[in-house]
């Protein structure tokens, strides 16, 4: 068994709490892309960091294919909450051989933050075109079902019986469905989206055309309700949304019947 916060985890020594965060690696980095089991280099540079500084509620998992990449492989941002539960504020997956699009940084080489403080409309109309979902800088390695049981016997050695999520975007939020969490806030806004986005609803609607993220046929896919609301038909950001998974249960919950990506 661990400690059971992140905080205690990170007040161990060092080779011990590493071991702990390790578990947390999924097979494939070493199976798929080389990554060293002992050392976790590749070519000898290491390519897996830890931050998790001791007094530190946080850990932070950074895989890279190789020491110099920009972008990781894999990034997980996990937290102690102030009542003792476990969140993960953050988790990115892209896939290192495939193009990027530089959504994450407007034209003016200024930070978007995902979108929310400013956005590089021409890259994510080339990014949307090419597939990707709102605040994809790549293409994913659609591997989050091998992440969830990992992340479920991570929380289960420390003792605790279920974590929270928050999804970022629309298309979070019906993935992480898919995978069994429930809502702690946002399933009445979640059900009320998906009606206004049917035909004759609020949203379907604002799907007019007048721009490529409002196009009439958005509504059918969960990427084009996605960028549409990433667009702003909703008046208003997509926040406040909590979720949480209960270890060895799936909640069931459906709120876009018969999705299509």
């Amino acid at each position: 068994m661990y400690p059971n916060s992140i905080r205690e985890i990170n007040a161990l020594p060092e080779d011990e709490k590493e071991a702990i965060y390790r578990t947390l690696l999924p097979e494939w980095l070493y199976t798929d892309f080389g990554v060293d089991r002992t050392t976790l280099t590749v070519d000898g540079q290491r390519v897996v960091r830890f931050r998790c500084p001791t007094g530190s509620r946080a850990l932070e998992s950074i895989v890279r294919r190789r020491a110099g990449d920009i972008d990781p492989m894999l990034y997980l941002n996990m937290a102690d909450t102030f009542n003792n539960q476990l969140l993960v504020l953050l988790v990115i997956v892209n896939d290192p051989n495939a193009p990027r699009f530089d959504i994450d940084h407007d034209e003016d080489g200024n930070p978007t933050h995902l979108g929310t403080t400013s956005r590089n409309i021409h890259a994510e109309i080339a990014a949307m075109r090419a597939g990707l979902a709102p605040g994809q800088v790549r293409q994913g390695l659609r591997i989050f079902r091998q992440l969830v049981p990992l992340f479920e016997d991570f929380i289960r050695n420390m003792q605790h019986d279920l974590f929270f999520i928050e999804p970022l975007s629309y298309h979070n939020a019906i993935v992480f469905e898919r995978y069994g969490f429930s809502y702690v806030r946002g399933y009445q806004e979640m059900v009320n989206i998906n009606r206004e986005f049917q035909p004759g609803g609020g949203l379907h609607m604002k799907l007019n055309g007048a721009n490529p993220f409002r196009q009439p046929d958005a509504w059918l896919t969960v990427r084009g309700r996605s960028w549409a609301i990433h667009d702003g038909i909703l008046g208003h950001p997509f926040t406040g949304f909590q979720m949480y998974k209960r270890i060895g249960h799936h909640a069931g919950n459906n709120t876009f019947t018969d999705a299509r990506w």
